[in-house]
């Protein structure tokens, strides 16, 4: 569970290049790209930090839950947007729709994507009080609501169980190991 107040994003078609602008990709690791987070919406030409956006503001500081707009992710198929936003501190994003790539990375990398109906998003958007993320019940609980949210069986599996990739197919490791050995060339 997550529970956490939440970042409005209030933005659609928010970017990959936005989430995290191309001369930051240097990195080969998926750590330390949360510094880059919205860089040119967060920072002016001298690095100094706008007043004026959403992850400037204190308040929001510690917050695991990211809101935005339709489109979320769209832009680039870069996986670093999905590692600076769980390397920021998010470990969901809620929007009315997500880029289909952007979406398929942040399960990924550890990040619940959720797509709801805009009436529900922009609820969320203005709410202060702390909003609770039940991924195995798929629930979202504020103010007194409960919403539910639908995801993927298998994907809700290796996010419960904290599963990437290679761990899925280690779970294969002995029938793995018996095809090379009946297999050898």
């Amino acid at each position: 569970m997550v529970s956490s107040i939440v970042t409005p994003l209030d933005r659609p078609n928010v970017d990959t290049d936005q989430i995290v602008p191309k001369q930051f990709l240097k990195l080969v690791q998926r750590t330390g790209f949360g510094k880059f987070l919205f860089h040119d919406w967060r920072f002016d030409q001298n690095n100094t930090p706008k007043k004026e956006f959403v992850l400037n503001d204190s308040k929001y500081t510690g917050s695991h839950i990211l809101v935005s707009g339709d489109n979320f992710g769209c832009g680039s198929s870069r996986e670093h947007a999905a590692w600076a936003i769980k390397d920021y501190g998010f470990d969901v994003v809620i929007a009315p729709s997500f880029a289909d790539i952007f979406y398929n990375n942040c399960f990924k990398n550890g990040i619940l994507p959720i797509s709801l109906p805009k009436e529900i998003v922009n609820d969320l958007m203005k709410t202060d009080s702390v909003v609770h993320v039940d991924l195995a019940s798929q629930t979202i609980q504020y103010n007194s609501k409960s919403i539910h949210f639908d995801i993927d069986g298998s994907r809700k599996k290796t996010l419960l169980e904290g599963l990437d990739d290679i761990a899925i197919t280690l779970q294969h490791e002995n029938k793995i190991t018996s095809f090379e050995k009946n297999h050898v060339l």
